[in-house]
């Protein structure tokens, strides 16, 4: 069911990209507006909506359903672990480091004679 979903997904996604790069832009007749004495207003035309523009509704809609579907799909896992029969390794803990602590000797020698 998740590889389905995916599927469904990736060829939505494909389409939904190809479908809004296909459409002209709100913006295409701006030249318009400045006196270039086109019928549309600022923004574009309110009409009825094209084609292009409902399949984008449907798209995107698909898209919604199948995000959905894979995040719930994703949260909801049954499949088993194939490491649920094996145990955790016994974690053996390391013997704490002891600092070497120099000889008396060796202080001595390092010490420079302090005679005044």
């Amino acid at each position: 069911m998740s590889t389905f979903l995916i599927i469904i997904h990736t060829i939505v996604c494909i389409a939904l990209i190809l479908i809004i790069l296909l459409q002209t832009g709100k913006g295409a007749d701006m030249g318009a507006a400045f006196g270039g004495g086109s019928s549309q207003t600022l923004f574009g035309s309110t009409g009825s909506s094209t084609f292009l523009g409902k399949l984008t509704t449907v798209a995107a809609v698909v898209f919604m359903l199948t995000s959905l579907g894979l995040a719930y799909l994703s949260g909801h896992r049954t499949t088993s672990s194939i490491m649920t029969d094996k145990k955790a390794p016994i974690e053996q803990q390391a013997a704490p480091e002891t600092i070497p602590q120099p000889s008396p000797e060796a202080s001595q020698s390092a010490k420079p004679d302090q005679a005044e």
